[in-house]
């Protein structure tokens, strides 16, 4: 009998991505065959009894679906809302066990995916994930030369050395910042290493997938073709 790591099982479920089922499962909040599982690594059978805070996790997979939701300033990420709303709170009648697709943190906006599919979570979630993330930002002063030159330039990040960042000016005090990885607060604590702080953060591309005018706190169905092309290589 083939066994597969419990982690690696629930993030291919839709349960959450493979770091989050990682942290379900130290949190004492996965049980197997009856007995809770606390490390991630522990091979299981796909036949096994699964349960998740004591809900059986079915067998048979849901089908796969995916969303594009444009996330309000306020709403968290993660799936038990610490103490503010959850993303997913505006999903709650699709039925389905969704999870975040990456993050946005509470004080930002704009394009989050939502999905059940847990081979997608997976790719996109990876640090080897390639697709570009585009930002909308505005910060607290028109940036000078000097502080452009800074965000465009060699920056290390709690000890940590980004790769280079596309940074465009866009008039005023509106910067576009093209992203392909994604450190915890990057374009935040950028600004700041420019002396310029952060008033608005919006993300209205994920590759070739745009946010478009889908108004804040709404949600629509990803087309074939835009999942094909988050699913295709990245060149």
């Amino acid at each position: 009998m083939e066994l597969e790591r419990l982690q690696n099982l629930l993030a291919r479920r839709g349960v959450a991505s493979r770091r989050g089922a990682a942290d379900l499962i130290r949190a004492g909040r996965v049980r197997v065959d009856g007995l809770t599982v606390a490390e991630p690594g522990a091979r299981v059978a796909e036949s096994a009894r699964i349960e998740v805070d004591g809900r059986l996790l079915r067998v048979a997979e849901e089908p796969h679906r995916t969303f594009l939701y444009n996330k309000p300033v306020g709403e968290v990420c993660s799936t038990d809302g610490q103490g503010a709303r959850s993303v997913l709170e505006a999903f709650r009648g699709v039925g389905l066990r969704l999870v975040p697709v990456g993050r946005l943190d509470k004080e930002s906006e704009g394009l989050l995916l939502v999905s059940n599919d847990g081979a997608l979570i997976q790719r996109l979630t990876h640090p080897r994930f390639g697709h570009s993330k585009t930002y909308e930002v505005e910060v607290n002063a028109v940036p000078t030369e000097a502080q452009l030159r800074i965000l465009r330039g060699p920056m290390t990040l709690e000890g940590y050395r980004i790769r280079p960042v596309r940074v465009e000016a866009l008039g005023g005090r509106r910067l576009r910042f093209i992203l392909t990885e994604g450190r915890h607060r990057q374009i935040r604590l950028m600004c700041e290493q420019a002396r310029l702080r952060v008033t608005r953060l919006r993300r209205v591309a994920l590759g070739t997938l745009r946010l478009g005018a889908l108004p804040p706190g709404r949600w629509r169905a990803l087309t074939p073709a835009e999942l094909a092309a988050l699913q295709s290589p990245v060149e």
